[in-house]
């Protein structure tokens, strides 16, 4: 998967480097803006097909078929308490890894690859909620609002205890 973050531009790296930028691949849901450092992500695609999985905690949506691998798709709306849109189905997916087990995260929508100051990270609101905090590594202020970093370990972390 590295060959292909390369291939694709993606691969970047922080701090010194970049002059204390950090690269983000930014995604919507709900008509917010959150990124992920894209060192943790693998890739980007749609989603054509989901498998529904019985019993599963409510933001698996279930089992995508990637290239023969299958990976578990998380509905980050569910994940972060975001209220469903009617008749919305997700259809773009963000591709990342965690303890070898592979995961799909369904977002409504993929933006561009944001290199941003990594000084300009601050704590989240006060008036983001829980469920959001619990889940991010803080905010960036942007000219259109704000971006709201995840961390992935966390937010993963967050389905797993939720099964």
């Amino acid at each position: 998967m590295t060959a292909k973050r390369a291939e694709t531009g993606l691969l970047a790296s922080t701090s010194a480097e970049n002059g204390g930028e950090v690269a983000y691949v930014a995604m919507k849901v709900g008509g917010q803006t959150f990124g992920l450092p894209i060192n943790d992500v693998h890739e980007v695609f749609s989603v054509n097909r989901i498998t529904p999985v019985p019993l599963a905690p409510s933001m698996v949506t279930g089992l995508i078929n990637l290239r023969g691998r299958v990976v578990t798709a998380i509905c980050l709306r569910t994940l972060l308490c975001m209220d469903e849109t009617p008749g919305r189905r997700e259809r773009m997916a963000v591709g990342v890894e965690s303890g070898g087990e592979p995961f799909a995260l369904l977002v409504d929508g993929i933006g561009d690859v944001m290199r941003l100051p990594a000084s300009t990270l601050e704590p989240c609101p006060v008036h983001i909620g829980a469920a959001w905090r619990a889940v991010s590594q803080g905010v960036h202020r942007l000219d259109t609002g704000i971006i709201v970093i995840l961390d992935l370990k966390r937010t993963l972390g967050t389905m797993q205890r939720a099964a």
